[in-house]
């Protein structure tokens, strides 16, 4: 088939000059968006230095129990969402709970002038401290990265399990080393072997302080 210069010519001839804006504009607007994405994934690949396991901490403050067992143990799996966004599941290293505490003047006196109760007027009130583990957790220069998000110390996360859903904020950060051993060492008497029995909510006891 022979070109003919001409009618192509003539085609041209017919666009208006607001159909060539149009043309141009959507040119330069792809070029604009291939080197902008190009760059941004070229960015991010040299911004993650490793993948690694960390653990980091989250404090549940004023978390309310009427029940006699504690909603989070180790070895549990619970549900974590970050800044309202669904991540995924996580290992419970270690879960912690206790009562709300006071000071009070100690009556016996000695050297310890105060003394930490328990606090009679905030019954089934606990706070609870839960070590998650993360085994693909990136590491940038900015600090660990989960499900997209910066993993730092004040950073507002949701955890959810078949019988709770408790909003907390994390309150330690730490890189671990691959084996579950050492990464009980690395948070020392904060991840406590399997074998030890957790705390429990003391019930009965609240509801002495209830009168």
């Amino acid at each position: 088939m022979k070109f003919n210069f001409d009618e192509l010519k003539n085609s041209l001839a017919d666009i208006k000059p607001v159909d060539w804006i149009i043309v141009v504009g959507i040119a330069i607007a792809l070029i604009v968006g291939i080197i902008t994405f190009t760059h941004f994934r070229g960015t991010a690949d040299k911004q993650i230095e490793a993948q690694t396991t960390i653990g980091f901490q989250v404090f549940l403050r004023g978390v309310t129990l009427t029940g006699t067992e504690s909603p989070i143990n180790p070895g549990d799996k619970t549900f974590i969402t970050i800044r309202n966004v669904p991540y995924t599941d996580l290992k419970v290293l270690d879960a912690k709970i206790d009562t709300k505490k006071t000071v009070l003047q100690n009556p016996r006196g000695g050297k310890d002038m105060f003394v930490l109760v328990d606090d009679a007027s905030q019954a089934f009130l606990y706070d609870m401290i839960v070590t998650l583990v993360d085994e693909n957790a990136k590491i940038t220069k900015d600090g660990a990265v989960v499900g997209g998000n910066k993993i730092k110390i004040g950073l507002p996360v949701t955890l959810e399990g078949p019988s709770y859903k408790l909003n907390g904020t994390v309150s330690d950060v730490r890189i671990l080393q691959p084996q579950v051993q050492q990464q009980q060492q690395t948070y020392g008497q904060n991840a406590p072997s399997n074998q030890t029995q957790q705390p429990k909510p003391d019930v009965n006891k609240q509801e002495q302080n209830m009168g």
